[in-house]
C-alpha cells in the first residue's frame, strides 16, 4: 500500500514541475534567437562623363602587301601626329600592331574568290580628358588619315569619390527600410548583424559611329551636336539585417 500511495503522490508533483521549467525555456529559446528584419538598399547618382576614349582605324589597300603597308605607315603617321598636336599625352595614345590581309571578291559565274588586292589596317585608341575639344579631334583625325571610326566610349576620369556616394545613400536606403517595417510593428531596429556590398555598376555610354565616320572621312566630322554624351549612371546596392528591440 505504501508502494501506491507513493506513485499517486509522485505524479502530480512531476507535472507541476514540468509546468513550471517550460515557460523558462521558452522565454531562453526566445533570447537567444531574437527577431531581424532582412533589407536592401539601392544607391544611384547620375553625372556627366568628363572623358572620352575614341577608337578609330587607318585602312589602306593597293595592289600588293609592301605598298599597303607604306601607304598605312604614311597615314598613322599623319593621324598621330593630329593627336599629338591637340596635346594628348602619351599615355593616353594607343596604337595596335599593323595587319595587313589579301582582299577577295566572290565571282558568282565561277563560284570561287578572285584575289583582288591587299589591305593593311591600323587601329588607334585615343583617350581625351576635356570633352570641349572631342569634335576638333575627331575633325583632324577623319582629315589626317583616319577613315574608319569604329566609337566613342565615355567614363569617369576619377569615380572613387562617387562610388563611396552611392554606397553611403545605398545604406541609408536600407536603414530607411528597417526602420519602417520596425515601426509597422510596433518595434524599433537594434544593432547591425551583417551589412554587404553587391558591387558597383558604372554603365559607360558607347556612341557607335562606324557607318556615319565612312561617310564623314570624306565631307568631315559631324557637328559638336552629334557628341552629345548623356549621363552615366553609378548604381550599387547593400543588403543589411538588424536586429528588432
Amino acid at each position: 500500500m505504501r508502494r501506491r500511495q507513493f506513485n499517486t503522490v509522485m505524479a502530480p508533483v512531476v507535472a507541476i514541475v514540468l509546468f513550471l521549467v517550460s515557460p523558462v525555456q521558452a522565454q531562453d529559446g526566445h533570447a537567444q534567437h531574437p527577431s531581424q528584419v532582412t533589407v536592401s538598399g539601392e544607391g544611384v547618382i547620375s553625372t556627366a562623363p568628363d572623358m572620352a576614349t575614341v577608337q578609330f582605324a587607318v585602312v589602306e589597300s593597293a595592289d600588293n602587301p609592301e605598298t599597303a603597308r607604306e601607304n598605312n605607315a604614311s597615314a598613322s603617321a599623319n593621324a598621330l601626329n593630329a593627336v599629338r598636336a591637340m596635346g594628348v599625352e602619351e599615355m593616353d595614345i594607343q596604337m595596335q600592331n599593323l595587319q595587313i590581309n589579301p582582299m577577295r571578291e566572290y565571282d558568282p559565274d565561277r563560284r570561287t574568290y578572285n584575289e583582288t588586292g591587299w589591305e593593311a589596317t591600323r587601329n588607334l585608341t585615343v583617350t581625351i580628358r576635356n570633352l570641349d575639344e572631342l569634335p576638333d579631334l575627331i575633325a583632324s583625325i577623319v582629315t589626317n588619315g583616319a577613315n574608319r571610326m569604329n566609337s566613342i566610349q565615355y567614363g569617369l576620369d576619377d569615380r572613387a569619390d562617387l562610388e563611396l556616394e552611392v554606397l553611403r545613400l545605398a545604406v541609408l536606403r536600407a536603414k530607411a527600410k528597417a526602420e519602417t517595417m520596425a515601426t509597422a510593428l510596433g518595434k524599433e531596429i537594434g544593432g547591425i548583424v551583417t551589412l554587404n556590398e553587391h558591387g558597383t555598376s558604372v554603365p559607360r555610354p558607347v556612341m557607335r559611329l562606324e557607318a556615319s565616320f565612312d561617310m564623314a572621312s570624306a565631307k568631315g566630322a559631324p557637328e559638336p551636336d552629334a557628341y552629345a554624351s548623356g549621363q552615366i549612371e553609378i548604381r550599387t546596392s547593400v543588403t543589411a539585417v538588424y536586429f528588432l528591440k
